[in-house]
């Protein structure tokens, strides 16, 4: 049976699951400050492309200053805003949930103790989200960029409980959203969670400082340097905090952060290089966030990363350079360009 969801926050992610959610059966309703993309969605609907087949869908939409008439009846609400966001956007949700209904972190970075906080950790769900990239350049039309998963392994979607536990409620938000890709319940939030967080870290910020697509950050020896760096300075702080991480991009967590040894290096570096010309070329969030003049996530990415590599002794400083870059992007003190690449990583010191 189809279920009443809320989703607040309209952007990429919030559309890109709520138009599949829709066309599967359930009353999807979206909430987003966005009063373009809420007018564009009640005209024509949103229109959704990726690797599959295109279609359309007509969930409800609702401007954030009219949210307030809503029900308070929603079975889930979807927490599908920017990590910054994440405090207010859970104290709407939860106005809005029926008496069993719950909030799923729909999120990047560590949105869950905050949700937590509002909620109560017994009314809140993570949500990770792998191998998936969308894109809304434009009100109504939504775009998935990375291929669909196989369904096995690594999935994209893994629906966890803070306290570890596989409970029915997501085994059932798994089964939801086995509609758009491969899903399933986790027993390892954290370390999924962190796996995640190694993944954007180690992307999404060198997009956004460059103005460089992902393809032509990799086909650079500088461009695969920083990655590397970035990966393995995550992936040393989350196993020192003792998650259990998960592989993410295609090296375990514990090859990351053997990076100082030259023979991974070398094999990391391999790996990294494209095969050959072509390809995808993909932009993330963050990159996206630049180039529409929005706030970005780095201080929540990197810098949380940073913070906690702080807590536990181990040192992070192209981390700690790629934040403080980003802010003077962000700010306008410089400007995005394929050189801060190489500046970082001499701020850095490596």
């Amino acid at each position: 049976m189809g279920k009443k969801l809320l989703f607040v926050g309209a952007g990429a992610i919030g559309s890109y699951l709520g138009a599949f959610l829709a066309r599967a059966g359930h009353d999807v309703t979206l909430v987003d400050p966005w009063a373009e993309q809420v007018e564009t969605i009640r005209q024509r609907g949103l229109s959704v492309t990726g690797p599959h087949e295109p279609f359309e869908a007509r969930p409800a939409a609702v401007h954030l200053g009219e949210a307030a008439r809503l029900p308070r009846d929603f079975e889930i609400a979807f927490v599908a805003m920017k990590v910054y966001d994440t405090a207010w956007a859970t104290q709407l949700a939860l106005r809005h949930l029926g008496p069993d209904g719950y909030v799923v972190a729909a999120q990047n970075c560590w949105p869950d103790p905050v949700v937590a906080s509002v909620a109560g950790a017994a009314r809140a769900v993570g949500l990770v989200m792998s191998k998936i990239g969308v894109a809304l350049w434009k009100p109504g039309q939504v775009e998935r960029g990375l291929g669909r998963g196989q369904g096995t392994g690594h999935d994209v979607f893994r629906a966890g409980e803070h306290d570890g536990r596989v409970t029915a409620r997501t085994r059932e938000l798994a089964g939801m959203l086995s509609v758009i890709d491969g899903a399933q319940a986790t027993d390892n939030l954290w370390g999924e969670r962190w796996s995640k967080l190694c993944a954007n870290a180690m992307g999404n910020p060198v997009q956004a400082m460059s103005g460089l697509g992902s393809l032509e950050i990799l086909s650079s020896e500088v461009g695969r340097a920083i990655t590397i760096h970035l990966a393995a300075e995550s992936a040393r702080v989350g196993l020192a905090c003792g998650y259990s991480v998960p592989p993410f991009n295609r090296a375990a967590a514990e090859q990351w952060a053997d990076a100082g040894r030259r023979a991974t290096w070398e094999a990391l570096d391999g790996m990294l290089t494209p095969a050959a010309a072509g390809g995808p070329n993909w932009r993330a969030s963050m990159a996206q966030d630049v180039a529409k003049g929005r706030p970005t996530e780095i201080d929540h990415m990197n810098g949380y990363v940073a913070a906690r590599g702080r807590e536990r002794g181990v040192p992070t400083p192209v981390s700690t350079a790629v934040v403080e870059i980003l802010h003077e992007v962000s700010g306008g003190a410089r400007t995005q360009a394929p050189e801060n690449i190489g500046l970082t990583l001499s701020r850095a010191g490596v």
